[in-house]
């Protein structure tokens, strides 16, 4: 005789909910008759609805309480990303679904009911935000019903286009003059250095995208074999090219269009016909490189964008250029510096007194000279900085516009940061460097001195991190959390009350 299992708290209720979706994940699936599976997979979609449900009305209590403060996020869309650890895209629906919770009653009460799932549920409530407020209860309400009668999406959409063609104020019968219509416009990166756009365009916008596409991707003749979508591309990147060249965009911090070329330590020694290193170093370092690229296809980035070759010269022509020296650090090299550094301080114990005899001086010095030419070589292996190798390497051998002067990394005692610091803060962060995560880009974010001016601390890259706005403002000085930086480069931030956040790996290496 089997016995029901209550929980008796909401612990005990995840607990069981992970037993039984483990229990599935694990079992033979392809054992299972097809009627099975099939069964197996309605149930986890009405099951995921009644999830759903839950899980906005917990994110509607977390945020109307702050929750995400406790963590020293801004909101809770952050908290998701950072605490959570999903993508963007998911912390979006995760909202929508907060915001179902809260504003879309009968919808809310609909999928936990299981009338209906949880993308039909997100999708009537984008459709109902065009029916005026006070109707919107009502018309959930009908909607349900129907759903629960058999009505499809379909047959939804057109009750829902009924409801809103009847409740439309007299003088509006337009569902675009809503002011609440959704817009919207997404464009991320690939691994490649891709792009991908996405979004939804009000009637205006769309005429607009829609007459400058048609204008500039009209066919150049029967040797035109590109198709229609890759017309458009075409299209949209000449409109693009016309739009930088008018000079109409507005300039940011007194300067016109920004490239950032950045160049690898590697491909600058590639460059030097007398180069010893092997092919497959280069490789491995360009494989690096790469590697590079895709990280910052998903992350926040500096506004740089990651070109080469043709790409890199037709968009730079017309722009401030600004070279970017990468190096990584070989840790091997630097074993081998700290131990020709001992072997030097050892050398030099043993150096004899001007007064003993030169014959035996002479061999000491020369030995001395030797470790000497070593930790230079070591150092040059580690780490090039102004007037160093790969600073010689761009002036010597990428020309003009590209070979202008290196410029200090440290200013002293001062009141203001360079402009040349500000980039190479942002750089090297590529995000705000709050320790709990935050996605707030360079351009968002300003330097702030990890050791205080007041107490001395100077402005170079080494004491600068970047924050955005709310977490150096707000978090750091108006709320007192305390910042500490690890020699390792990772940090932590505590808060008045002892809680300590750690940041989850060191930041990207800098340039």
């Amino acid at each position: 005789m089997s016995t029901l299992m209550v929980p008796a708290s909401a612990g005990d209720a995840l607990q069981m909910l992970e037993a039984a979706l483990g229990f599935l994940a694990d079992a033979d699936v392809t054992e299972m008759p097809t009627a099975v599976q099939a069964e197996c997979l309605a149930g986890l979609e009405r099951a995921d609805a009644v999830e759903a449900a839950a899980r906005g009305k917990l994110l509607a209590a977390f945020d109307a309480e702050e929750g995400s403060l406790s963590d020293g996020q801004r909101t809770t869309r952050a908290w998701l990303v950072h605490c959570l650890r999903v993508t963007k895209g998911q912390a979006r629906e995760y909202l929508a679904l907060q915001a179902l919770a809260r504003q879309h009653g009968p919808l809310h009460a609909g999928m936990r009911g299981q009338a209906v799932t949880k993308s039909v549920a997100l999708q009537l409530a984008r459709w109902i935000r065009v029916i005026p407020e006070e109707f919107r209860p009502e018309a959930e309400e009908i909607l349900i019903a129907a759903a629960q009668a058999g009505a499809d999406l379909p047959a939804l959409a057109a009750i829902c286009a009924e409801i809103q063609a009847r409740t439309a104020p007299p003088d509006s019968d337009d569902p675009a003059d809503d002011p609440q219509l959704d817009r919207g416009l997404y464009f991320d990166t690939t691994f490649d250095g891709a792009g991908v756009l996405r979004g939804d365009l009000t009637p205006e916008c769309s005429a607009m995208v829609a007459a400058v596409l048609s204008a500039l991707s009209a066919s150049e003749g029967r040797g035109d074999l590109r198709t229609e979508p890759q017309r458009y591309h075409d299209a949209m990147a000449e409109a693009m090219r016309r739009l930088l060249a008018s000079d109409l965009l507005p300039k940011r911090a007194g300067q016109p269009t920004k490239a950032l070329v950045h160049i690898h330590f590697a491909e600058l020694l590639a460059m030097d016909k007398d180069s010893a290193l092997q092919d497959a170093w280069i490789r491995e370092y360009r494989a690096r490189w790469a590697a590079h690229r895709a990280s910052a296809s998903v992350r926040p980035g500096d506004g740089g964008a990651w070109l080469t070759g043709d790409a890199a010269r037709a968009v730079a022509c017309d722009a401030m250029i600004i070279p970017v020296v990468t190096v990584d650090l070989d840790p091997e090299a630097i074993e081998d510096l700290i131990g020709l550094c001992v072997q030097y301080d050892r050398a030099r114990a043993h150096v004899p007194q001007p007064e003993q005899a030169q014959s035996s001086a002479e061999p000491q010095s020369q030995s001395l000279e030797l470790l000497e030419h070593q930790i230079l070589a070591r150092v040059i292996q580690i780490v090039s900085g102004s007037g160093g190798i790969a600073s010689f390497l761009r002036r010597t051998m990428l020309g003009k516009g590209l070979a202008g002067p290196s410029l200090p990394l440290d200013v002293g005692q001062t009141d203001d940061i360079p402009v040349h610091l500000r980039r190479l803060v942002a750089l090297r962060d590529q995000h705000c460097q709050y320790a709990g995560g935050c996605d707030q880009p360079a351009a968002a974010c300003e330097p702030h001195h990890v050791r205080h001016r007041a107490d001395g601390g100077p402005t170079s890259l080494t004491n600068l991190k970047g924050y955005c706005t709310w977490h150096h403002h707000v978090l750091l000085h108006q709320l007192g959390w305390r910042l500490t930086v690890h020699p390792d480069g990772t940090s932590q931030v505590t808060s008045p009350d002892g809680k300590t956040i750690h940041s989850h790996s060191p930041p990207p290496r800098p340039g």
